[in-house]
């Protein structure tokens, strides 16, 4: 499993982001050009300490991950407000990126017509969007439920 973010803009998102990756022992991907410099403080302060025990692999152009992912496999799941099918139904795979656009502007047309799958986690009516933080750590958390210790049988009387 992989976390991709296109080219971030808030560094405070994207180092609590890298944080949970560190805290999940999940690789986390950056497609430049970020809006900031990853020296940025507030990009620091929120990654904190976390930022050495993450593996972060940096592209420097959305041409660049395309020729990372042809090589390395794995569906490319974009994570979208415009997207149809919700993130619960979807079936998770251990090789999965999970790709997260800008909180600006989300993605260009390249990207979504290059992801093999688009979801979307559905929110109230008349609400814009989740914090893209918040939206890292629901899907996220959800491809994992389905894809770590699931040979691990659950102890007599607790929930699946």
């Amino acid at each position: 499993m992989r976390v991709v973010l296109f080219q971030p803009d808030i560094p405070q998102n994207t180092g609590t982001i890298l944080r949970l990756c560190a805290c999940l022992d999940v690789e986390a991907h950056i497609i430049e050009p970020a809006g900031f410099p990853i020296s940025d403080r507030h990009f620091r302060r929120a990654g904190m300490d976390y930022l050495d025990q993450v593996t972060i692999v940096r592209h420097d152009s959305w041409a660049a991950f395309e020729g990372w992912r042809a090589k390395s496999g794995g569906r490319l799941l974009l994570f979208s407000t415009k997207a149809a099918t919700p993130y619960l139904d979807h079936i998770y795979r251990d090789n999965d990126i999970l790709l997260f656009g800008r909180e600006s502007a989300g993605v260009t047309d390249d990207v979504v017509n290059a992801a093999d799958e688009r979801l979307v986690i559905p929110i109230a009516p008349g609400m814009r969007s989740l914090n893209v933080a918040m939206t890292v750590a629901m899907a996220l958390g959800e491809a994992l439920r389905q894809t770590r210790d699931t040979a691990t049988p659950k102890p007599e009387g607790t929930a699946s």
